[in-house]
């Protein structure tokens, strides 16, 4: 895969203020130009939640075009065709996805909400670094696959391939 012909993912959660949100800064800053990132919610918060934003500056990605908003941007014609969508959190999973153009492979990586967190700023902050840990993990897994792995993107075997880097990840190794 190429700049000219990346491979566009798609990660959704409920509320596209935390979790997708890290998942489409890490698929930007580790995938270089063979992925192509987004981020949408089912029901978007209206804003990143500033913890996201402090914990990607932490790690020093760029927050530059990160922005909340609904997966009915990427729902219709003359929205972009997406290969992969990957769900990061049980809400999302359980919902019915909208149809999206290009049929692309689904996935689920289940990661806790880390903006249900109540407690101290710092069992909050924590409850970010968990889930900032978590999916790096994973889209580093996913950007180390080969590109033949993506060669067939509607077959089983990529959804399986995907499965297993959530499992790998989840009990680390």
């Amino acid at each position: 895969m190429s700049a000219e012909n990346p491979i566009r993912v798609l990660f959704i959660c409920t509320g596209n203020s935390a979790r997708s949100i890290m998942a489409e800064a890490l698929l930007r800053h580790w995938g270089h130009e063979r992925f192509q990132a987004f981020s949408a919610g089912a029901h978007p918060r209206g804003e990143v939640h500033p913890l996201t934003l402090e914990t990607l500056r932490r790690h020093r990605l760029s927050s530059e075009g990160l922005r909340n908003k609904s997966w009915d941007e990427f729902c219709g014609e003359g929205k972009p065709e997406l290969d992969l969508v990957v769900t990061v959190c049980d809400e999302a999973a359980g919902e019915t996805c909208p149809v999206l153009p290009g049929a692309p492979v689904q996935a689920h990586w289940g990661i806790a909400d880390p903006a249900a967190v109540q407690g101290t700023g710092e069992e909050r902050l924590h409850a970010f670094r968990e889930a900032y840990a978590a999916l790096d993990t994973r889209v580093k897994l996913l950007t180390a696959l080969r590109d033949d792995h993506f060669a067939h993107l509607r077959e089983s075997g990529l959804r399986d391939e995907l499965e297993r880097i959530h499992r790998e990840a989840a009990t680390g190794g």
